[in-house]
């Protein structure tokens, strides 16, 4: 698709240093279970009983081999099956890793399986050395094949990990690598344009580009261009050899148009249930342990979020969506997130640190809230704009330029402040203090549940909070509704789900969530879902949501109930 592959790029090794995990493993290197590979391989029809000669195999980031061992071994059953020489599959595989310890472990251990299948040591060792390739599969150049079966497990990197040159590097050439991606959005999208005609890619990675903002230019393509045969939630399994928090799904992909999709689940992921998979999609009416299965009759349309709880939960979201607007869209509400400044540290005071009044505003945080009341913690944070956006001159304010000039060193070691040398003293996020003086909710990023605090104008808040400010509508029956299952299902739908059951409450899912016109509610009603905010009497919320929404009921979903 990008003009740009057409030519091969090679970086110094230093750009791909991403760190190590506490575990001592490398940052990206997760390594699959072989019964999951066997799922993998099986979902893109690469089994022996096919003539795998005739068809090439890629694995992007081979890391130990773990795919490739598995793929080999069924590439010389399947020789032997079709009367062929297993030593002459030079073009039947091609996988890449830009580690060189990888390449050189994936090879042995690909060399000693196809050993064990009965190949020459020297057979064996010339096959790898064609097949394994020590590269960066995202720069190297336009392959001159396309690939039936596209397989692994892609790296799982933050982009901000990457070094400035890498990242410039990738997303000038991957319209995937948008906002704050992963690296296997990238990984993705190139591994779906070297699919041949009748090619399927399967991967095992993070599920977040399916619902977050990052993921719209990749579903975007998806829906232009390629047919999504199945999609499998891994959420609650065990699908990796080492212990990682990698909220994992796997999918198949191919060129063409979706329709009807099946989506299973696997509770455990464990080898029964991977066996289990594919004979429950073929026969949806078979009840297999630990695995379900839903089809889905439509996907879904150009970057819309992938909402796949059941085909019921979406049916009942899309009837919501279509009667209500976004809550941005209703009463002049607004969705905010708090300061970040680069360093609390320095940043945020205590009462006794001796600065110019004007210049610090009071904070709320996170802690600072219990069953939904804001507590004065007698904490400020520093502002350092004037009210035009611009930075105050410290000479106008010595005590605050003391403060800061004492504080220096650390300063001028974040980021922010590395960007623009010249205003090394700003906070990462501009601070508005009026923002202070407006009623406003307060919600917190990671919860079980919608846990809505009232904060009547007395506070800025932390970036470990979010705030909604409106016009028009009361702010304690605005709180009301969005402390309710029906507020919390919009979030549900949309949000990434944690372990424990817990969410990510992030201004890109609550924004989704869909609002009746303050002017439709009648005002007892407006009064009591005020009324029952203050009380926190949130069965009392529940019902009251119902009848403002003009709904009977929804449908039942699992979360974490902390709403107190």
């Amino acid at each position: 698709m990008q003009t740009s592959l057409e030519l091969a790029v090679s970086l110094p090794k230093s750009v791909y240093e991403y760190g190590e995990r506490s575990s001592g493993e490398t940052h990206g290197v997760v390594l699959t279970k072989p019964h999951v590979v066997n799922l993998i391989l099986d979902l893109v029809g690469y089994t022996a009983a096919r003539d795998l000669g005739a068809l090439t195999l890629l694995e992007p980031a081979c890391g130990h081999g773990a795919f490739l061992v598995t793929a080999a071994e069924r590439l010389v059953d399947s020789a032997r099956l079709h009367n062929r020489d297993p030593s002459k599959l030079d073009a039947a595989i091609l996988a890449y890793d830009i580690d060189a310890e990888h390449v050189v472990q994936s090879r042995d251990v690909v060399a000693d399986a196809l050993v064990r299948r009965g190949l020459t040591s020297r057979a064996a060792t010339r096959l790898v050395h064609s097949w394994i390739i020590e590269g960066d599969f995202l720069l190297a150049g336009r392959l001159q094949r396309h690939f039936d079966a596209i397989v692994g497990n892609p790296p799982y990197v933050r982009i901000e990990q990457l070094s400035p040159r890498l990242q410039e590097e990738y997303r000038r050439r991957y319209v995937s690598l948008y906002d704050r991606a992963d690296l296997y959005v990238a990984f993705i999208e190139r591994g779906l344009n070297l699919l041949s005609p009748e090619g399927v890619l399967s991967f095992i990675c993070a599920d977040r580009w399916i619902l977050n903002r990052y993921g719209a230019p990749l579903r975007r393509l998806l829906a232009e261009r390629f047919q999504v045969r199945c999609y499998v939630d891994l959420h609650s399994a065990s699908p990796f050899e080492s212990e990682v928090i990698a909220y994992p799904s796997i999918f198949a992909i191919s060129p063409g148009k979706t329709e009807r999709v099946h989506v299973g689940k696997l509770d455990t992921a464990s080898p029964e249930e991977c066996a289990a998979l594919l004979p429950a999609m073929a026969n949806p009416g078979l009840k297999y342990a630990g695995v379900t299965v839903s089809e889905y009759p439509s996907w879904f349309e150009g970057d819309a979020p992938w909402v796949l709880s059941s085909p019921a939960h979406l049916e009942t979201l899309r009837a919501l969506e279509a009667r209500f607007a976004p809550i941005e869209d209703v009463g002049g509400t607004r969705v905010g997130i708090g300061v970040a400044t680069g360093n609390d540290k320095v940043y945020i005071l205590e009462d006794d640190v001796d600065i110019e009044p004007e210049r610090r505003l009071p904070l709320v945080m996170r802690d600072d809230i219990e069953q939904g009341r804001v507590r004065d913690a007698r904490r400020f944070v520093i502002n350092v704009f004037r009210e035009d956006g611009k930075l105050v001159d410290l000479r106008d304010y010595p005590k605050l330029a003391r403060y800061l000039d004492e504080h220096e060193v650390q300063i001028r070691k974040r980021h922010v402040a590395k960007k623009n040398a010249a205003n090394w003293f700003r906070t990462i996020d501009r601070v508005w203090p009026e923002l202070v003086n407006l009623p406003k909710l307060l919600i917190p990023d990671i919860a079980g549940s919608n846990e809505v605090a009232f904060d009547e104008g007395k506070f800025y808040p932390h970036h470990n909070l979010y705030f909604v400010i409106s016009k028009e509508w009361d702010m304690e029956a605005l709180g009301g509704l969005l402390s309710s299952r029906v507020a919390l299902f919009f979030v549900w739908s949309y949000a990434v789900k944690m372990r424990g059951g817990y969410l990510r409450f992030q201004a890109q899912y609550l924004r989704r969530i869909r609002l009746p016109s303050p002017k439709d509610i009648k005002q007892s009603l407006m009064k009591e879902l005020a009324g029952a905010f203050r009380r926190r009497d949130f069965a009392r919320l529940d019902e009251l949501a119902l009848r403002a929404y003009d709904i009977g009921k929804l449908p039942e979903f699992n979360f974490v109930d902390t709403r107190k």
